[in-house]
């Protein structure tokens, strides 16, 4: 087993960072302070809790040029946009925060003479939230920031990729003088999260990252009858109907295909445009794809960075072979991106015809930046290919008719459903998916919901 925690730079496959795993002993302190503070902080009164959870924001967005570039050195994307990623972070605890009151308060029922009768929303306890590196801070503050307004005490493990992370947002809550156990952090391998879910002082897990990893959550939990909230990713489609704005459509889809390096659950992966479009928006889509810079994302020039790690990387090269074997095309010259070579985590971007939904690029999920496109007859075939897949996080049409597109996301098997935008998420709508996406919710009022529990007061008032 590993006694240490070891971060790699995909710039330059350099050591980044070095830690010393949790001990067992260290688990169990950090379990015990999160029981015994979690009582304290959920008898103060939501003002209390606003006001602290507020003033960490505040401290936290006034480290943005520090956590930017950790940010950068630890996952590679481009420093140009990592500064937004902390502007994301405290966008959401915002909402979540503005919508606390509403969403936490008492359920009326109807009144019943010599009754009081009402349900309350209790905390659950201890949240473990288990974040992934991909967008570090936005996967967390799904969970964290809702979680402790409810009066819940929250421990993260992050990924072995960003602990700094971790660290940083801690450091935040520590200058805002949060009681000391409401949020802590821990190191730990995959052998100690077990543990951790283990654990009878942990009553939610919130957990982001791959199927497999899901299962494993679940499979930790099993017997605990604890809720689990599992947000595994997927291969998200796009329709670009016969009416669509084309120029727009193409800006869009392409960023939503790249940004990040396409290392994004709800990037866009597969895309569909109506026949009569086809021919042209494969056309622009090639020429805005030229214009990428694949570099050092610390250059301010760089807009598109290496994926996570050269092992990364290699499965990205295989899916890319794959489809290749199978008969579709490469309409990116790879040779135009010189960083892009085999052994390293620098991958040209790709945009693929002549797929079909035989290729892995087509049917799983592949984080990387690689795009595959197909010409559809019109609504129903395209409904047909959206659906033909094993995930279900977002889709997105892209059309200048509003009905058609209520028609269109009515059927479409999904957790979101855009029209005209895609990569996005809305702290004021549910955060959710079906099918191998997970299940749960994080956001919106709704997920408040999944960090309390309802708890029935029936007091018989006349005798």
């Amino acid at each position: 087993m590993k006694e240490d925690l070891i971060t790699i730079s995909p710039i330059d496959g350099s050591e980044f960072v070095r830690r010393p795993y949790a001990s067992e002993s260290q688990i169990e302190q950090t379990l015990q302070r999160a029981k015994t503070a979690q009582k304290a902080w959920a008898a103060r009164p939501l003002s209390e809790r606003l006001a602290l959870v507020g003033r960490a924001v505040e401290h936290f967005v006034q480290n943005k040029a520090t956590i930017a570039e950790a940010i950068t050195r630890q996952m590679g994307r481009p420093l140009r946009y990592t500064a937004g990623e902390v502007d994301g972070f405290a966008s959401r605890a915002r909402h979540m925060m503005a919508i606390a009151e509403d969403a936490l308060k008492l359920v009326q029922v109807a009144p019943q003479e010599g009754f009081t009768r009402f349900i309350s929303r209790e905390p659950v306890g201890v949240v473990l939230t288990i974040a992934p590196w991909n967008y570090p801070l936005l996967t967390a503050v799904n969970s964290i920031v809702p979680a402790l307004l409810a009066g819940n005490a929250v421990i993260l493990k992050h990924s072995d990729q960003t602990p700094l992370c971790a660290e940083l947002i801690h450091q935040a809550f520590v200058q805002a003088e949060l009681p000391e156990g409401v949020f802590q952090y821990l190191h730990v391998d995959h052998e100690r999260v077990r543990r951790l879910i283990h654990a009878n002082e942990i009553g939610f897990v919130c957990f982001t990252g791959s199927v497999g990893g899901g299962r494993i959550v679940e499979e930790a939990a099993a017997g605990r009858f604890i809720g689990v909230g599992l947000e595994l990713g997927g291969n998200d489609p796009a329709y670009v109907r016969s009416d669509a704005n084309i120029d727009y459509a193409v800006e869009t889809l392409v960023d939503g295909a790249f940004f990040n390096s396409g290392q994004s659950c709800c990037g866009i992966q597969r895309i569909y445009v109506a026949e009569p479009l086809y021919k042209d928006f494969i056309e622009r889509a090639v020429a805005l794809t030229n214009q990428y810079v694949l570099g050092n994302p610390l250059d301010a020039q760089t807009t598109l960075g290496p994926v996570v790690r050269t092992a990364a990387a290699d499965g990205v090269r295989a899916v890319i072979a794959e489809a290749l074997s199978k008969g579709a095309r490469n309409l990116i010259d790879e040779s135009q991106f010189g960083l892009s070579r085999a052994g390293t985590p620098y991958v040209a971007p790709g945009v693929f015809v002549d797929v079909d939904h035989g290729m892995t690029l087509m049917n799983d999920e592949c984080f990387g930046p690689v795009v595959g496109i197909m010409p559809v007859s019109g609504d129903e075939q395209a409904i047909e290919l959206m659906n033909d897949s094993p995930y279900g996080l977002t889709a997105s049409v892209f059309t200048s008719d509003e009905d058609a597109a209520l028609s269109i996301g009515r059927r479409v098997e999904t957790g979101t459903f855009f029209m005209n935008r895609c990569d996005y998420l809305d702290p004021a709508l549910a955060w959710t998916g079906v099918k191998n996406t997970g299940r749960g919710v994080t956001l919106s009022a709704i997920g408040y919901e999944h960090l309390t529990r309802p708890k029935s007061f029936h007091l018989k008032t006349r005798l």
